[in-house]
């Protein structure tokens, strides 16, 4: 199993920047490709990036391609999401997600563990 934590969001002003981390705990985390999804009120939940389990493939959302940056560490069991030129649009609860996919996923049902998130809002 995985678990995993999430940290870095905060309040914003639009333009402003991020950096979420997720900090995964158990065994065999570079077996696991991961991802980061995003929740606003009253949507659902949808698919921001994911990386493969070297880190040498990644997938974007065309809503975040160019503005946001996923990457991992594995010897520290880490994940990253850089958010940069936020809008208010991006405002939502950012989560981690791990999957035992070989490849990269963009539905929340192929990932096997998630994280509690964390909460960025943009203001205009």
């Amino acid at each position: 199993q995985v678990q995993l934590v999430e940290s870095g969001g905060g309040l914003v002003q639009a333009g402003g920047s991020l950096r979420l981390s997720c900090a995964a705990s158990g065994r065999s985390f570079s077996n696991y490709m991961m991802g980061w999804f995003r929740q606003a009120p009253g949507k659902e939940r949808e698919f921001v990036a994911a990386i493969a389990m070297s880190g040498g493939s990644t997938n974007y959302a065309d809503s975040v391609k160019g503005r946001f940056t996923i990457s991992r560490d594995n010897a520290k069991k880490m994940v990253y999401l850089e958010v940069n030129n936020l809008k208010p649009e991006d405002t939502a609860v950012y989560y981690c997600a791990a999957s035992r996919s070989l490849w990269l996923r963009s539905r929340a049902n192929e990932y096997d563990y998630w994280g509690q998130g964390t909460q960025v809002t943009v203001s205009s």
